[in-house]
C-alpha cells in the first residue's frame, strides 16, 4: 500500500509571551484572586489563528473556562464539540478581566 500527501501549512505555532502571561495572571489574581488562574501543564495541540496576532505584538493566548459546576474540565466535552456545555455566568468575570487587561496596557 502507498499514498502520497501535501502538508499544507496554514497557522503558525501559538507562542504565548511569557511577560504578558505574567501580566495576565497578575490581572486575574488582582481581580478574581490567585485560585482562578491556572497555567496549562501541557499546551494545546490545534490549530489557532490567534497565532498570527502573536507574530505581530506580545501576547498570550487566554482560556476562559466556562466548563458547567457540575462537570469534570478533564473529562467534559471540549469547545468544539456538538456535546459541550457552557456555563454561562463566567461571561460577565471574562468581559472584566479583559476590560482591566485593556485599561492597563493603555496606562
Amino acid at each position: 500500500m502507498s499514498g502520497e500527501f501535501s502538508l499544507l501549512e496554514q497557522y503558525p505555532v501559538t507562542i504565548n509571551d511569557d511577560a504578558e502571561a505574567d501580566v495576565v495572571a497578575g490581572v486575574v489574581a488582582d481581580l478574581f484572586g490567585e485560585d482562578r488562574h491556572a497555567r496549562w501543564s501541557h499546551p494545546l495541540a490545534g490549530a489557532e489563528d490567534f497565532s498570527r496576532l502573536l507574530e505581530l505584538a506580545p501576547g498570550c493566548f487566554i482560556g476562559l473556562s466556562a466548563c458547567e459546576p457540575d462537570l469534570d474540565p478533564d473529562t467534559a466535552p471540549f469547545n468544539h464539540s456538538a456535546y459541550a456545555r457552557f456555563d454561562d455566568a463566567v461571561v460577565g468575570d471574562g468581559a472584566r478581566l479583559l476590560a482591566e487587561l485593556a485599561l492597563r496596557k493603555l496606562a
